[in-house]
């Protein structure tokens, strides 16, 4: 009897061993590697763009590799979301924030973040994070906020090595554009229904508009190196550099923050899959939003 036992759970060993080697020899066969979808992010915008002080690049990675084909992208990586990438089956997400900044001592279910890493590694999820990367690379986040309006001149604020990157966009506009069709086009491009609005000192809704200075997020650090512009766009500004701005008669248009940089996902998410040969399934997150609304 002892005998028949043991030749049982040696076949149920043997059994499982064989299931697990099979499923990971499966997940070889399609999708891409890690490194190369990292390769192809940092093709796109590589990693030493982005500012000193930020947590870029890849974030966890769990003990056992497999393939990539499902990528889930979101500009911040909550709960919710996380449960989102379990749903969809998906090996990896893209956060443009960073959702681990703090060093963290532990990782239990005490609180948000821990849960998340918890839960990421225990579905074998990647985690990576471009954040001010995207921000400063042309053709990323603070390009595609640009696009609101009708410039014929953009520049970096702050320019990096390459003068075509760098913080924030100082633009310059030639035909009749107004404070009021800026409004729209701010709306129309974030698909919001409502803005926060700080009209300059002597300004009004009908004036010519000729330059916008511009910075996706929290931005009042890089526009208060804008000597003069006639509108300043960003996400979130404090009270008194709005203050500021408006008595230098320069109006202010607030999206809150991470409406100022959600709609590039999903521009990014065609870029991402032709990149990876669509070999990989790129999702941008359903759950993901702003936590403030206007009511």
């Amino acid at each position: 009897m002892l005998k028949l036992v043991r030749n049982f759970v040696k076949s149920t060993h043997l059994q499982n061993y064989c299931s697990t080697l099979s499923k990971m020899s499966n997940e070889e066969k399609t999708g891409v590697k890690l490194n190369d979808v990292i390769s192809v992010l940092e093709k796109f915008a590589p990693k030493q763009l982005s500012e000193s002080w930020d947590n870029t690049g890849l974030l966890v990675e769990p003990y056992t590799p497999r393939n990539i084909k499902k990528i889930l992208l979101t500009n911040d990586l909550t709960e919710d979301v996380a449960l989102e990438a379990e749903k969809n089956n998906c090996e990896m997400v893209i956060s443009y924030h960073p959702p681990i900044f703090a060093p963290l001592k532990t990782v239990i279910q005490s609180s948000w973040k821990e849960r998340i890493v918890s839960l990421l590694l225990e579905n074998r999820i990647t985690l990576y994070s471009p954040h001010t990367s995207w921000d400063s690379v042309k053709g990323g986040v603070n390009d595609w906020l640009a696009s609101a309006f009708p410039f014929v001149e953009s520049v970096p604020i702050i320019p990096g090595v390459d003068p075509t990157t760098g913080a924030g966009r100082l633009l310059h506009i030639n035909e009749h554009f107004d404070l009021s069709e800026a409004i729209e086009k701010v709306k129309t491009l974030t698909g919001l229904k409502h803005v926060r609005l700080a009209i300059g000192k002597g300004r009004a809704l009908t004036d010519h508009v000729k330059t916008v200075a511009l910075c996706a997020g929290s931005g009042s650090s890089v526009l208060k190196k804008v000597a003069e512009a006639d509108l300043f766009l960003t996400g979130e500004m404090l009270h008194h550099d709005v203050l500021d701005a408006t008595q230098r008669g320069i109006s202010v248009i607030l999206t809150n923050h991470s409406d100022s940089e959600r709609g590039f996902l999903s521009g990014f998410s065609s870029h991402l899959q032709n990149q990876l040969d669509n070999k990989v399934l790129v999702l941008v997150s359903e759950y993901d939003r702003d936590p403030l609304t206007t009511v």
